[in-house]
């Protein structure tokens, strides 16, 4: 497995339950250990109004992502340094490459806002994933990463520490 070196540049490749590339961008690394990579990069798409909050460019995100984990987690910061929330991501383990980060979208994800309440997002999407698309075993690590993501908001490990129990 590659090690990443602080602002090595990363290419991070999303991928379909199927397999189909989805989207693709860079970032840099920022941090490499022995399951996780933590990289940084700009929104650089535009502006997209996802109701809940609106990512615009030159938003920047600290992304989160686990070879042993079936989420990851990006936390949002706008360009001025006011914190948005957390964007989690269920998915399957990230592989890495030599340059670049892959990991397969599992259609359900999570919204944190800066307070710290969850909205869980696309559960319907997930739900027929689940009898059409999905793997017994991504169906299983879903549901698995989901629980461990809340977990760890409701402990405020990690990425959430800097949450103050409310």
């Amino acid at each position: 497995m590659p090690h990443y070196k602080p602002g090595q540049q990363i290419t991070v490749i999303k991928l379909s339950p199927q397999g189909e590339e989805t989207i693709r961008y860079t970032g840099h690394s920022v941090e490499h250990l022995s399951h996780q990579v933590v990289l940084q990069a700009s929104w650089t798409l535009p502006t997209r109004d996802l109701g809940y909050t609106r990512f615009v460019p030159q938003d920047q995100f600290i992304e989160y992502y686990y070879t042993n984990r079936w989420f990851n987690i990006f936390s949002i910061n706008s360009a001025i340094g006011i914190h948005k929330g957390w964007y989690c991501n269920i998915t399957e383990p990230a592989q890495l490459d030599q340059d670049a980060i892959q990991q397969v979208d599992l259609l359900l994800d999570v919204w944190v806002d800066p307070t710290g309440k969850p909205l869980i997002l696309d559960e319907d999407e997930f739900a027929v994933a689940a009898v059409t698309v999905l793997s017994e075993r991504q169906f299983n690590g879903a549901r698995q990463g989901l629980h461990m993501l809340l977990y760890m908001l409701e402990q405020r490990q990690e990425a959430f520490s800097r949450l103050a129990y409310q």
